[in-house]
């Protein structure tokens, strides 16, 4: 539900601090909030939101902008260990009954009304990438972990980057999946760099690909399984966030990016939206790659304790509601291309 619908449910005395906090990141019911400008690192564990989700009624905030007291800025997973362990809080088991909500082979995109074939023709216009690719889930590891980390691409977030790329290409949308690991390839590697690491792999991936416009960095969150998860029609999808850097002047554009996807999983799967939250300038890390391009989103995708089915429910749906989003924004781009050559012919009867 759109954010303007929202606030005209709330009563005045509501709307005044809502609409306070919203604006300037400070919550007047926790004194703490009004440090968090003059305190290093405060504000960066203070998302706002800007568009609501159904799978989110307690208005939570990711748990990765919520770090650990001891430990200073977003905690960064923890290596996997090799050797067997005992799990800290097992997920519950895959429902026994069959998927009522089938997910075909191929996405709705991939063909018009009239059957024709949709396609990019070979263009790569869309961008997967991670620019923390060892985030892992417990069920696909030996040992668990209340952080899991993992290189293996198998088991960390970049499966779900895989299941992305694979899903937009069946809707005829050209798709990079950068698997970069920056914490094994770049010499003396540091986790607070990650975003500057990220970004040079998404700078030069657009200068080789002149048709990226959509850039999507996809995450996991830091929270547990009944965080994280939702059911529809008895079945558990992995639920979403979408986060929105508010050190990018142009952030608006992007929030408006996600919002339309955000809708169309509201309309057609609501409870897998956690809703779009924006987070504030601190240090740099409150721009995430998101002034390279208009349609650049941040997504995390499940927690720490999703499992692969869970994963790729969500996956295939969020790649199918991008692809309606693709193609109908180029169905507008096309519009608006065919109006100004209109406009701009001469008119019967008029001297040139």
């Amino acid at each position: 539900m759109a954010l303007e619908k929202e606030t005209s449910t709330l009563s005045a005395e509501k709307m005044t601090p809502f609409v306070f906090e919203l604006l300037t990141s400070v919550n007047p019911r926790d004194p703490k909030s009004l440090l968090a400008g003059e305190v290093p690192g405060m504000k960066n564990s203070q998302p706002v939101p800007l568009r609501s989700g159904s799978g989110n009624e307690q208005g939570e905030a990711p748990a990765d902008y919520r770090p650990d007291p001891e430990t200073p800025g977003d905690s960064h997973p923890q290596p996997e260990e090799t050797d067997p362990g005992t799990a800290a809080e097992e997920p519950p088991q895959e429902p026994s009954t069959q998927d009522p909500v089938t997910v075909p082979e191929t996405g709705p995109g991939s063909t018009t009304k009239d059957g024709q074939e949709r396609t990019t023709e070979g263009k790569k216009t869309v961008l997967i990438y991670h620019s923390h690719p060892q985030e892992a889930f417990n069920p696909l590891l030996e040992k668990k972990s209340s952080n899991p980390g993992s290189s293996s691409p198998s088991k960390n977030i970049m499966l779900v980057g895989s299941m992305m790329a694979k899903r937009l290409e069946a809707n005829g949308i050209g798709t990079l999946h950068d698997k970069s690991d920056y914490k094994s390839a770049v010499p003396d590697y540091n986790w607070n760099y990650s975003y500057k690491y990220s970004r040079q792999t998404v700078k030069a991936a657009m200068a080789q690909n002149d048709d990226l416009t959509y850039l999507i960095d996809i995450h996991r969150d830091s929270q547990r399984h009944g965080k994280t998860t939702t059911q529809i029609n008895g079945v558990n999808y992995a639920q979403v966030y979408f986060i929105i850097g508010h050190a990018n002047n142009n952030w608006r554009r992007n929030e408006e990016f996600a919002s339309k996807i955000n809708r169309r999983l509201e309309e057609s799967y609501p409870g897998i939206s956690r809703g779009v939250w924006g987070k504030s300038a601190d240090q740099g890390n409150g721009e995430y790659n998101q002034s390279l391009s208009p349609n650049s989103i941040l997504i995390e995708i499940g927690g720490i304790d999703n499992t692969k089915e869970e994963l790729k429910r969500t996956a295939e749906l969020l790649a199918d509601m991008i692809a309606e989003v693709y193609w109908q924004d180029l169905k507008a781009q096309k519009a608006s291309v065919m109006k100004g050559k209109n406009n701009g012919k001469e008119q019967p009867g008029k001297a040139g």
